[in-house]
């Protein structure tokens, strides 16, 4: 985190009316944390005598310092503040941000018979999202099921033959191992293939279905390949309950491009890992190499990222699902894979102020 600027209540008239994550401190005690979108403004309500007073809060007369940190966005400024309250009140920053943990969906490979569920923390398993409401996840997870023969019922299993089963059974929409109708092996052989595709986002079943519907197409058996080509848009209509964010939490990653404090550049939000890195400053007009080369020079310096943050994740899913979300967002599995023609657009977008 940068240094931060500062200034004295009498001198507000020469802070800027810019997005900013600001402390107010006094004499002692805790400071105030607080964003903004207009920092001079929001300081004159708060703290001057000239200024309208807040009819919540009025800090007149207490404040004996001012410390800001100018940001060109409303994401960079939701990590800021997410940063200082954690440094600032460490039992208390939960309630100050507000953050409000995304849904996911867990496939329990630690069990026996593995089966999915919907959760909002992480622990042992495969995580699959971030979805931005527990019921988008549960439309995702029950489109998913409907493609494989896993268990969707929440006991411990003991198979028997006794077992009475279920109706998923009864439809063959299950392997029905709590009626020792399949082995431990041959149950976790399916549970394989929902692991694999959900780690590769759907293709492992999309592209050998449309593989075979194109062969059969080629030999003129034409109810195969219409069976096949029904098949290809069930699996595609998954993924696209998926939404443009969730992947393997393991492997979520991309870039937010955001405006930048300075005029005539932008600021690179990095997500590794489902993690963010540190906001990476870059001016689009500077002489030099080309953007694309730079852009893979500056790739080369990032960290592996990891692990995980559901904070970060949280952030991440209401800048994205917002009415006022600026910038542009490029998803990729891993730095070898950023799109760097799009990227370039990207910047060149959010440079010239037509992002959508």
């Amino acid at each position: 985190m940068r240094a931060p600027l500062t200034a004295s209540p009498t001198e507000l008239d020469s802070i800027p009316d810019v997005p900013a994550v600001f402390l107010l401190w006094a004499g002692q005690g805790k400071p105030y944390l607080a964003r903004t979108a207009l920092l001079r403004r929001r300081l004159k309500r708060l703290i001057s005598d000239r200024g309208r007073v807040s009819k919540l809060l009025s800090l007149r007369g207490i404040v004996e310092r001012i410390e800001y940190w100018a940001t060109g966005s409303a994401l960079a400024s939701s990590l800021l503040h997410l940063e200082l309250a954690r440094a600032h009140f460490p039992d208390d920053w939960e309630r100050i941000t507000r953050l409000r943990h995304p849904a996911f969906v867990r496939l329990s490979l630690d069990n026996m018979f593995p089966r999915t569920n919907i959760a909002t923390r992480f622990g042992k398993g495969l995580f699959f999202g971030p979805f931005p409401s527990r019921a988008a996840a549960e439309r995702f997870d029950a489109g998913m099921l409907d493609l494989f023969q896993i268990r969707r019922c929440e006991e411990n299993l003991t198979p028997t033959p006794e077992h009475p089963g279920c109706i998923y059974g009864e439809m063959a929409r299950c392997l029905r191992p709590c009626q020792s109708v399949v082995t431990i092996e041959e149950y976790r052989s399916e549970a394989s293939r929902v692991e694999h595709f959900l780690r590769t986002n759907g293709a492992s079943l999309r592209e050998p279905a449309e593989v075979a519907r194109d062969r059969a197409s080629s030999d003129m058996q034409f109810e195969t390949a219409d069976r096949m080509h029904q098949q290809v848009e069930k699996i595609a209509a998954v993924q696209a309950l998926a939404g443009e964010l969730a992947r393997s939490v393991d492997r979520l990653s991309g870039v937010a491009v955001v405006r930048a404090p300075r005029p005539g550049a932008v600021d690179l939000l990095f997500l590794l890992g489902g993690r963010w890195q540190d906001a990476v400053r870059f001016s689009p007009g500077e002489a030099g190499a080309s953007m694309d080369r730079r852009l893979r020079e500056l790739a080369a310096t990032l960290p592996p990222g990891g692990p995980a943050n559901l904070e970060h994740l949280a952030i991440l899913t209401r800048w994205h699902g917002s009415s006022w979300r600026e910038g542009e967002w490029l998803s990729f599995d891993s730095i070898e894979k950023i799109p760097y023609r799009k990227l370039v657009n990207a910047i060149g977008r959010v440079q010239g102020g037509k992002t959508e």
